[in-house]
């Protein structure tokens, strides 16, 4: 079977804390993998306003798509634990980019690689829509 593998970047523009609730666990006892999904969400959030975007901005009705998630889980996390999660843009192309989070425990062990694609897109017609210069600098500029 193969697996998926998630690339990590060299450099991470944002690292965020986000604590493992008790509605988090799954009937294993650890971190369920539709938490982390939602963990990875929060995250995602709290680093579109970092550089400067939000998913979906109501004035205008601009935002972001999920295409796709990546997932590689590395190991467990706990109620109580506190997951580090570094992120980044990377892949940046004509109509979006990947976010990379590394996601670690307040000790450091860790808990999973993921990735996901977002896309830039305008509610208002329902299409794509073209990265702009000011954004790729907003993201980094793709650098990995």
């Amino acid at each position: 079977m193969a697996r998926v593998k998630v690339a990590l970047p060299a450099a991470y523009s944002l690292t965020v804390q986000i604590p493992v609730r008790i509605t988090d666990l799954n009937y294993g006892g650890h971190l369920g993998n539709d938490a982390l999904l939602s963990v990875l969400h929060e995250a995602r959030v709290q680093f579109l306003q970092h550089v400067g975007l939000t998913e979906l901005d109501h004035a205008t009705r601009l935002g972001t798509i999920m295409a796709d998630v990546a997932i590689e889980y590395k190991g467990e996390a706990f109620y109580g634990d506190v997951l580090h999660i570094q992120l980044a843009a990377t892949d940046l192309s004509k109509y979006g980019f990947d976010v990379v989070y590394w996601v670690k425990n307040q000790e450091g062990r860790e808990i999973a690689r993921a990735k996901t694609g977002m896309l830039l897109f305008d509610y208002n017609t329902r299409k794509l829509r073209s990265m702009n210069s000011e954004l790729t600098q907003q993201l980094g500029g793709g650098a990995e």
